[in-house]
């Protein structure tokens, strides 16, 4: 089901796909220039969406609370990440770039913009 929902971008329940978790994060990470996996309550996950909206930026976003599946992919997110924190998580040009904090700090000292540049995300 895919959806438009007001500025942010292209916004999909994270569809329930068979097959290993990390496999499915992986291949809906390769499938468009910014993928953000997000929850939909999540302040955090709000706030990376706005910087990627602010800066022209139409992010794909995966929403898990919507996903029957949702949980496991969370689960699969913190063992990918070592955290305990599984969203937001962002991946660029189908790499993964982390949570918040990485993003962020990749904003702060001007590596985001070639990232997303390269990926075919930003053209300016």
């Amino acid at each position: 089901m895919h959806y438009q929902a007001e500025s942010w971008g292209s916004y999909f329940p994270a569809r329930a796909v068979g097959g290993d978790p990390l496999e499915r994060i992986e291949r809906l990470a390769s499938e468009n220039a910014v993928v953000i996996f997000s929850v939909s309550s999540c302040c955090m996950c709000h706030a990376i969406k706005r910087l990627f909206c602010g800066m022209g930026v139409n992010p794909t976003v995966y929403e898990l609370d919507e996903d029957p599946r949702g949980k496991e992919t969370e689960k699969a997110l913190m063992r990918l990440l070592g955290s305990s924190s599984a969203v937001p998580v962002v991946f660029i040009g189908g790499k993964l770039v982390g949570a918040m904090d990485r993003v962020m700090a990749s904003h702060i000292n001007g590596t985001l913009v070639p990232l997303l540049k390269e990926a075919g995300a930003l053209w300016l």
